[in-house]
């Protein structure tokens, strides 16, 4: 297991950024359970940095939107951005780099899930964003977001409402509802998979699984949508 510095260095190496100031990363970095448990300084967690780098993603995000969507209204702007920096969307885009792997945890906190919650590793999804603006100005952190969290956005867009866009899909040729059964549940309480099985009428459309329920039905949806997409009638 890496020591703290080696993987400060290793994911500055992954994202492409060498902080100036490296203890703007590990404060980035850092749960208040972590903090706690060392007798850090009570502005040591990532919580300040969070609070200033979801400022800084929305605006950069509303940006982008703004000039790549010139007709698009405002309210469906509105949305769209709300989709694409919710809870759920940036801890997608913060596994893609394995950012959970770095967080500095307590060790009741890890020993609960905390390591696999949506909610600390979009936080720090969002610290980070604010350490790299304060360490390399805004020009570091929109190309840190246009990097790892507006790319790729049809893929990731189609993965976050993977059941809505299914639906519309099934709409278009057959009235028949879908239903997800989940099949299946691992682990303690607190660290839970759940495995769901997507269903179109009697016949099995996908099979998923995740963290929450939810979770587990979206990614059966997606696959499911990705048959469609492949020229697969369900």
């Amino acid at each position: 297991m890496l020591g703290i510095k080696e993987s400060l260095k290793e994911l500055q190496d992954k994202i492409a950024y060498a902080f100036k100031d490296e203890r703007l990363l590990k404060q980035a970095l850092t749960h208040s359970s972590f903090a706690n448990e060392q007798k850090i300084n009570k502005l040591g967690n990532y919580e300040r940095l969070e609070f200033l780098g979801d400022a800084v993603l929305e605006l950069v995000t509303s940006e982008f939107l703004f000039k790549e969507n010139k007709d698009m209204p405002e309210g469906q702007l509105t949305r769209l951005r709300a989709s694409m920096v919710c809870e759920p969307a940036l801890a997608y885009c913060a596994r893609d780099i394995e950012l959970d792997k770095y967080i500095l945890l307590g060790k009741g906190e890890e020993s609960t899930g905390g390591r696999n919650r949506d909610s600390i590793i979009s936080d720090v999804m969002e610290a980070v964003i604010g350490a790299i603006f304060l360490d390399g100005g805004i020009d570091e952190a929109k190309r840190f977001i246009n990097g790892f969290v507006l790319s790729d956005l049809e893929n990731k867009i189609l993965f976050l409402d993977s059941k809505t866009l299914l639906q519309e899909e099934i709409q278009k040729y057959s009235t028949t509802q879908i239903r997800y059964e989940l099949v299946g549940e691992q682990g303690p309480d607190h660290d839970k998979e759940f495995s769901v099985e997507a269903y179109l009428g009697d016949k099995l459309i996908g099979i998923g699984t995740g963290k929450t329920k939810k979770a587990a039905e979206q990614q059966a949806a997606y696959k499911a949508l990705m048959d469609i997409k492949g020229g697969k009638r369900l």
